[in-house]
């Protein structure tokens, strides 16, 4: 890692400074946010920027106050707002590096998400918080299943399960129909056997940084919205960080109207799934020679969201093949396996425009009662109630077990 040279300046320093001058505070200034996504390492969006809140406060009132543009205090700002938040969540912004091992990284995620609710309970608007911590519970908990089972691709069954599933299509309608099936599913029925420990942690890797990628866009917003306002999340639009549609978006949630803070709750969802992550899962399956499609299959197959009244994620969109049998006769055949993979960006919004969030906003609206005192369970618990990823062999061979065959 490279060393950054950073000035030595103290709070009091800044404060009684006699005058704003762009001067004091320059070597702050125009910074890049390179590491906003977390993709590059520990700490906050930019490492020469400090993490303690108290001091970047102070240097972001002289960078306001000094005349220079806002846009050149863009870094400044941004690392100010994620230093609160992860203050306030009780994380420590320095050290904070998803780039580790879930063992490593547990007590963050699990911070995260508790912050994540937290905000959905004390604010009824907020409710890509809410649906953010519920879901984080299932993906953290796919992500333990992974750790704690390094050797999950050993375990026996998976790969004849998954070849089950593509044998049955092969015998019913040919060589030529395989190709029909979920590129991850024939991924895992080749090369499964093949997925190393070491793949798995790097799966592990990425997917803690997408966690810390997604807690670093949004969250800062959600401290300022409660903290300060509106007028907060103005300023981050002055200086560039986001567009005139998430300042609606904001308008939307606070303006007290069920469809509008909806509709600006779903602003803010799409940004995380397409500006914050979606590259980032792009990456994840493109991983190796097939392995990364192999992995976010099953991760597709294994996904189970604890929203009230969504499916699992296998159960929307099912695998269905019409061809031609060997007796001349037209047929379908039908399998509860996904015929799309989370990770596509897509078919991902697909699945959440039809199910998380028209059944997250009921269970808001309609069923607070039951919601509440899902989110008031300790988080701990939450995230040990859902691992599923043990379950794929299981799924795999139920799936082969229960393929339906109709003829036309």
């Amino acid at each position: 890692m490279i060393a950054v040279a950073v000035p030595v300046v103290t709070v009091a320093s800044i404060v009684s400074a006699p005058a704003a001058s762009a001067d004091s505070v320059a070597p702050y200034l125009n910074l890049p946010l390179t590491n906003r996504f977390a993709t590059e390492g520990p700490g906050g969006v930019d490492a020469s920027l400090p993490t303690d809140p108290d001091l970047l406060g102070a240097l972001v009132d002289r960078a306001r106050a000094s005349g220079v543009p806002p846009t050149s205090y863009a870094a400044l700002l941004a690392q100010y707002r994620l230093a609160q938040a992860t203050t306030e969540a009780g994380i420590d912004l320095a050290a904070w590096d998803p780039h580790t091992t879930l063992a490593v990284g547990r007590d963050n995620l699990i911070r995260s998400y508790r912050y994540y609710e937290d905000f959905q309970l004390s604010h009824r608007e907020l409710q890509w918080a809410g649906m953010g911590g519920q879901v984080g519970a299932d993906f953290g908990g796919g992500l333990a299943d992974f750790e704690l089972a390094t050797d999950i691709y050993d375990l026996p069954g998976l790969e004849t399960a998954a070849r089950s599933v593509v044998g049955a299509v092969e015998s019913a309608f040919g060589p030529a129909a395989v190709e029909q099936l979920p590129e991850g599913l024939r991924e895992l029925a080749d090369h499964g056997a093949d997925i190393t420990v070491d793949d798995l942690r790097w799966y592990i890797r990425q997917v803690l940084v997408m966690q810390k990628a997604i807690f670093s866009d949004l969250m800062p917003m959600h401290y300022m919205y409660v903290h300060e306002g509106l007028p907060a999340i103005e300023e981050f639009r002055d200086v560039g960080l986001i567009g005139d549609d998430i300042v609606a978006a904001w308008h939307d949630i606070a303006s007290g109207d069920p469809d509008r803070i909806a509709a600006g709750n779903a602003v803010l969802l799409h940004r995380e799934q397409y500006t914050v992550v979606g590259d980032l899962w792009d990456a994840v399956r493109g991983y190796g020679d097939g392995i990364g499609k192999a992995l976010t299959y099953a991760t597709t197959v294994a996904g189970s969201p604890s929203i009230a009244g969504v499916p699992p994620l296998r159960n929307h969109d099912p695998i269905r093949i019409t061809g031609t049998l060997a007796d001349g006769r037209v047929a379908t055949l039908t399998t509860p396996l996904p015929a799309w993979d989370w990770s596509v960006f897509e078919a991902r919004w697909e699945y959440i425009t039809a199910w998380l969030l028209p059944k997250y906003r009921d269970a808001v609206e309609n069923d607070w009662p039951t919601l509440e005192a899902q989110l008031r369970v300790p988080y701990e618990v939450q995230f040990e109630s859902h691992r599923p990823l043990n379950n794929i062999p299981r799924i795999l061979t139920d799936a082969a077990a229960a393929l339906v065959l109709t003829i036309e």
